[in-house]
């Protein structure tokens, strides 16, 4: 009877919203980083909707005591998955405390740093807030989050909402953070780290906090450049005052995505601080907007299943486009599309998956659901659209939507067909090549891009008078980085002139086009080339410094003495190249053995996981491998970033086939740590 118990309680669990309403919940929290464990008090306070014998709490490998509901010991059990509180809970307010222990295997990490300091960040969606505090993987359950952490004094802490109260203890600090709206777990965030806070407001008066690390704090004004820009022109445009009382943004070092929308708090990756040259290849621009959007699209209205997802990052996608579109101009809106466009077109040859389906990739739910709102937009006019997505908004309010929700909104405003529109944008896995041209063909540069789409297998010689006469216009760039693109094939004499105009633009995209596209650099277009070592660009100096070095032996001291100073962005590009590259040329360098330590330094758990991979890729590229090396790669197979770890198994499967590697591998397995035994112990007998 045991057995059938659970399987029926377990059913129900699945249901459980319609039986129990959890309202808010306050957590106590103790942080203790040297063994990575969080202690804490919760306290929550729900509703009894139906009779009903067991609620239950997410919570993995947690540890709980003090179980106790009105103030009375209660019969609960630990599936180490969650907590399951059995009684005869009948309708009514209810009030539950427990304490619990955890060390969390995901969702919360601990990030070690420079000079002894570490960096403490959440990530929920996707990974479950209920590894790390009690909460619910179910989207549909939405609290009012109250949270008070306890930690060394010298550190910064954040959650979501207001600060309401900091208090010194001794060597420690708490912070009490309060909500006054709900939310779905995933949104549920900590952060802890060393940083510098800049204030501002908003048009409409909402507290604005921006933080860089202390040693970024020259950075702050390139990497937040539009970002309160962004905030005001977003709460206009969606027409649905910021729904929450404050909004931060936080960068955390190895974070796991571009950023992520905890309410109230946006944190985003490292790569996205950058100076003013950084600036030029990469910007929080895009990112800033598209999680500040999801403040609306995703926290203030949350999707009710993944089916519906794209209701969030569409959304959020189309919406962050249209922010840059207010900074950055038409032109550059339409190429994003046509560009979007061309993806998803080319993924559509493979991928049959369809936008209003759990099982979409990325590309599906985040492009294409941009594109069927733009598409939608554009059909029924700023006016409609606009009132439609204000309706919703407001109607849904800290709910939980689907499709048709927003579909209803939308009849309400216009008699357009919608549901031919769901079938060809949301069920349909071909793109409406056709719509999506006539659309994008407003934009004046988007129909010279068409134009020159069509040339692609035209001979050189048939289109040359018409790329000569579109280079030397003031179309948009992204029109000249296609032509550069599709001279990539062709014989350099004949493209010689075409080239020379491309290198005269004095537009950094296209020059880094070009760099990129010519990695057989002919002696006489040498001269030209190396100018691409002054632009102010680290990716274009980046490719420059390569193909030149890699062209011209001969010069090779000359590009490296030029380029000895130079670091790059945060994750130590231009540095660990220059290295590589000092370390491969014959008799460059007086000391080598120092270079080797400084390039094998960047591999190390100093570094965030790009600086190191950037190290490895270079080491294992020009064959400077020794024992440290060869430690190092195998640390990194046990990263909590999956694209990390995954490029150092595959490396060490790529260096296991040499029989020589493989003895190095076995030589070094005893001093290694466990986790790092297991990984490598896994290869070895794979």
């Amino acid at each position: 009877m045991k057995y059938i118990f659970l399987f029926i309680t377990s059913f129900l669990f699945a249901q459980q919203t319609k039986y129990v309403d959890f309202k808010s919940v306050s957590g106590q929290l103790t942080i203790y980083s040297t063994p990575k464990i969080i202690s804490g008090e919760v306290d929550y306070t729900f509703e009894v909707l139906q009779p009903i014998d067991t609620i239950k709490i997410d919570g993995k490998n947690m540890e709980f005591t003090n179980v106790q509901i009105d103030g009375q010991d209660v019969i609960f059990l630990n599936t180490t998955k969650e907590l399951q509180i059995i009684n005869n809970f009948q309708k009514g307010l209810k009030h539950l405390i427990f304490k619990y222990n955890v060390k969390p295997k995901q969702a919360l990490y601990f990030v070690d740093i420079e000079n002894n300091d570490v960096q403490i960040w959440t990530q929920g969606q996707g990974r479950y807030t209920s590894n790390w505090f009690p909460s619910f993987d179910d989207v549909n359950e939405k609290v009012i989050f109250n949270l008070g952490i306890t930690y060394d004094k010298e550190y910064q802490v954040v959650s979501n909402g207001i600060l309401k109260s900091k208090t010194e203890k001794i060597n420690q600090i708490h912070w009490q953070y309060e909500m006054e709206k709900p939310m779905s777990s995933y949104l549920l965030v900590l952060s802890i780290g060393k940083y510098d806070r800049k204030d501002f407001r908003s048009k409409s008066k909402i507290p604005l906090e921006y933080y860089l690390e202390n040693k970024d704090s020259a950075r702050f004004e390139p990497t937040y450049r539009y970002s309160k820009r962004i905030f005001d022109f977003l709460e206009k445009e969606i027409g649905v005052k910021y729904p929450w009382k404050i909004f931060r943004n936080i960068p955390v070092r190895d974070f796991l995505y571009a950023g992520m929308e905890n309410t109230t708090t946006t944190l985003f990756a490292t790569r996205y601080v950058v100076d003013d040259i950084g600036f030029a290849d990469r910007n929080y621009a895009n990112v800033d907007a598209h999680e500040l959007a999801h403040h609306w699209f995703g926290d203030l209205i949350t999707a009710e299943s993944s089916t519906h997802h794209w209701l969030q990052e569409g959304f959020a996608t189309y919406y962050a486009l249209l922010a840059e579109r207010n900074i950055f101009g038409d032109d550059y809106f339409y190429a994003k599309l046509y560009d979007t466009a061309q993806q998803i077109k080319f993924a559509s040859r493979t991928d049959h998956v369809p936008v209003l389906d759990a099982k979409a990739s990325s590309l599906t739910f985040y492009e294409k659901g941009a594109w069927t709102l733009f598409v939608l937009h554009e059909t029924i006019g700023d006016k409609a659209f606009k009132r439609a997505v204000k309706n919703y908004l407001n109607k849904y309010a800290f709910k939980n939507v689907n499709t048709q929700n927003f579909f209803d909104e939308v009849k309400k405003v216009t008699d357009f067909d919608l549901v031919q529109f769901q079938k060809t944008w949301l069920e349909s896995t071909t793109f409406d090549t056709p719509t999506a041209n006539a659309l994008l063909s407003k934009n004046k540069a988007i129909q010279v891009r068409l134009e020159v789409d069509k040339l692609k297998k035209t001979p050189l010689a048939d289109k040359i008078d018409f790329l000569t006469k579109t280079l030397d216009s003031d179309v948009y760039y992204s029109v000249k980085e296609a032509i550069i693109a599709q001279l990539q094939n062709e014989i350099y004499e004949s493209k010689k002139e075409l080239l020379l105009k491309a290198m005269h633009q004095n537009n950094i995209q296209v020059r880094q086009t070009l760099a990129g596209t010519l990695s057989k650099i002919p002696e006489d277009f040498r001269t030209e080339y190396e100018t691409l070592l002054d632009d102010k660009s680290y990716q274009t100096q980046e490719i420059a410094l390569f193909y030149l070095w890699k062209n011209f032996p001969d010069r090779r001291k000359e590009y490296l003495d030029k380029s000895k100073n130079w670091i790059g962005f945060n994750d130590y590009n231009l540095r660990t190249l220059w290295l590589s590259l000092a370390l491969s040329t014959p008799d460059y360098s007086s000391n080598p053995e120092e270079l080797i330590t400084e390039l094998i330094g960047f591999s190390t758990t100093k570094y965030e996981a790009t600086t190191r991979q950037n190290a490895l890729e270079k080491l294992i590229a020009f064959k400077i491998i020794n024992d440290q090396v060869l430690v190092n790669l195998v640390n990194a197979t046990t990263h909590h970033m999956w694209q990390f770890s995954k490029f150092g198994r595959d490396s060490i499967r790529t260096l296991l086939k040499n029989s020589e590697m493989r003895a190095s591998f076995n030589r070094i397995l005893p001093n290694l740590n466990p986790d790092e035994q297991f990984q490598l112990n896994r290869l070895l007998k794979e």
